[in-house]
């Protein structure tokens, strides 16, 4: 198999693993629309995987944020990838293992998304504590002119609080010791922190079917993926290709709300955990 072209089994042959997985996924974003259209209930917001500081965050939310997707493009690649290379890893492996596996790249994936997110976010959150606890208009406004608020007017709420607290700001700097003005806009920035650390919200199988695009690779490294069904490419230079492009994309910001850290955390994850096997000579 290393040597050829790679042609994943059809849906009759697939291992129970992945065939539930393909399931679970598929009936969770039917029941994302139906509560969204029925209900108003967006599920992302509480099975989505939020930050670890925000109160929104549940320590569950690290598996279910796997099922969830932001539209059926989303969740269409996903599953491809998944039935394409994920049959013939449980096939090796057996399903325990392959379960294992899935699980312990998608929450790898969450770990070192939410990771880069804190290094990108916690100067601004220290900023926030540093004048909630010690109020000044002099701090607020070094703090306004090093950041940018995230709001808008379908921000709910706090659109409106920060309606309010633009007219504080300029009661500030008209009257910088204006005690009421100044306890206001403590009260807004005590908002605006919550807000600002639910902002990030991860969902999706990617950093798992990165994980096991990664495996396939290792294991199958000159077995040959057609790119676009047309272009032959041995599947160890389209992991490492693949891998690339998701670390300039996430270092450049390319591709708006791709989590590209967390792809490439499910790629590090299932690195470690293949080698970890190996090691242990126990990889197939």
């Amino acid at each position: 198999m290393n040597q050829q072209q790679y042609r994943p089994a059809g849906f009759r042959l697939l291992p129970p693993v992945v065939k539930n997985l393909l399931i679970i996924n598929g009936l969770a974003f039917v029941l994302q629309i139906l509560l969204q259209s029925s209900f108003g209930i967006d599920l992302a917001d509480h099975m989505g995987l939020h930050y670890f500081a925000s109160q929104a965050f549940r320590p569950w939310q690290f598996i279910t944020y796997m099922f969830l997707h932001g539209d059926f493009g989303h969740l269409f690649f996903n599953m491809f990838a998944l039935w394409m290379f994920g049959y013939a890893l449980e096939n090796i492996w057996g399903a325990r293992r392959f379960l294992i596996y899935y699980f312990i790249t998608g929450i790898g994936a969450g770990l070192i998304h939410y990771f880069v997110i804190f290094l990108d976010i916690n100067p601004t959150v220290v900023a926030i504590n540093h004048f909630i606890s010690n109020p000044s208009t002099a701090s607020l406004i070094d703090f306004i002119q090093s950041h940018q608020f995230r709001i808008s007017e379908y921000s709910g709420i706090i659109y409106q609080e920060f309606m309010g607290f633009e007219d504080t700001y300029n009661i500030l700097l008209n009257n910088p010791g204006d005690r009421q003005a100044l306890q206001a806009a403590v009260n807004f920035m005590v908002d605006y922190r919550e807000y600002f650390m639910n902002i990030p919200n991860v969902i999706g199988a990617s950093g798992a079917v990165f994980g096991i695009l990664l495996a396939f690779g290792m294991l199958f490294p000159n077995a040959y993926i057609y790119i676009y069904f047309l272009f032959p490419l041995k599947a160890k230079y389209f992991v490492i290709l693949y891998g690339l492009a998701e670390l300039i994309f996430g270092i450049t910001g390319h591709g708006g709300n791709i989590a590209h850290f967390a792809h490439l955390g499910g790629m590090i994850f299932g690195f470690f955990l293949i080698k970890y096997w190996k090691r242990k000579g126990s990889l197939h």
